[in-house]
């Protein structure tokens, strides 16, 4: 082949692929819309916490005891929106891959509870384990810590 046909073809080609292309910061999920986030926050600092979102936990900390290497524990993290606006919470983030957040990803009404779900793998994991979780939502303050912990005793063991 010659050089013209060649570089029409890779022209061909790549303009396949930019079309296929799709937008990145979708994900794959429904983006929220726009009028139902309330931020009175602003770059001043002040603003009306009576209106915003509160987000209230039964317990922050959960303490698995002792557990096997290898095995996976589970807890819920139980919250009520204890605020006078939805409460939205936009991310959870784990100190350890070994730990696995899941949350709600739409609104939460005010008055509503849900739960956030941590599963912690102990997989190659032995003593003692902490683990923190950060929630984000649109509090304030915009981020909540939570916590789980085991004492993960090899199989077989005495400890």
């Amino acid at each position: 082949m010659n050089k013209p046909v060649l570089f029409l073809l890779g022209f061909t080609i790549s303009l396949f692929f930019i079309a296929g292309c799709k937008n990145s910061d979708q994900k794959g999920e429904a983006a929220l819309p726009t009028d139902i986030v309330n931020n009175p926050n602003s770059a001043t600092g002040k603003a009306d916490a009576s209106s915003l979102p509160r987000l209230v936990f039964g317990e922050t900390e959960h303490d698995f005891g002792r557990i096997l290497e290898g095995e996976t524990v589970s807890f819920s993290f139980k919250f009520t929106n204890e605020g006078k606006s939805d409460l939205i919470i936009a991310d959870v983030s784990t100190s350890c891959g070994c730990t696995v957040p899941s949350f709600p990803k739409t609104p939460v009404r005010p008055g509503e509870e849900g739960i956030i779900k941590v599963s912690f793998n102990s997989t190659g994991r032995r003593g003692f384990q902490a683990k923190n979780i950060v929630v984000v939502a649109n509090t304030q303050p915009n981020t909540t810590l939570l916590r789980i912990k085991a004492q993960v005793v090899s199989p077989g063991s005495d400890q």
